[in-house]
């Protein structure tokens, strides 16, 4: 019982902090690649969309250095925990941009729609469990607490519905 005991104390003290740095390390070494041609899988696809939601004014040689930028101030601000309020935002934003090609590209995304993905299809899906951390993130930059023990977190979650 010990074992447990230290492991949820341990999860409750640093989950989080491995959330956001893995998290930060992801969005700053994808958006590293983007600055380097032909280095990122993810970039021909992301530099077709970016080209047609732009309506062709943006072509590859701005788009993704530009998006290799907001990914890298993504990470950074992740990160250091600097300025969250405006990170997460554009996090969820970016994160949209990500999951467009299901939708605009099924050709190259899916074998059988919506069931069988390309392995391209599967990278792209993947970034859901960003956007999930994005928004447990957004949330602890609020003030939120991960609570491991079931006990106070019912407390916690009585006392969070009698304030509504």
């Amino acid at each position: 019982m010990r074992v447990l005991d230290y492991w949820r104390k341990n999860i409750e003290k640093n989950g989080t902090d491995i959330l956001r740095i893995s998290v930060g390390i992801v969005f700053l070494w994808f958006g590293f690649l983007k600055f380097f041609i032909d280095s990122s899988p993810a970039e021909e696809i992301a530099s077709r969309t970016i080209s047609l939601l732009t309506f062709d004014l943006m072509p590859p040689q701005i788009s993704m250095p530009l998006l290799a930028v907001i990914e890298c101030l993504i990470g950074i601000g992740i990160l250091t925990k600097k300025y969250m309020e405006f990170v997460i935002p554009v996090l969820y934003f970016q994160m949209a941009g990500t999951v467009l090609p299901l939708f605009i590209f099924p050709d190259e995304t899916w074998e059988i729609i919506p069931i069988v993905p390309t392995l391209l299809g599967q990278y792209i899906i993947k970034n859901s469990v960003l956007i999930s951390a994005g928004i447990v993130l957004g949330a602890i930059s609020k003030g939120g607490k991960l609570i491991a023990d079931p006990k106070v977190a019912q407390k916690a979650e009585t006392e969070e519905q009698a304030k509504e």
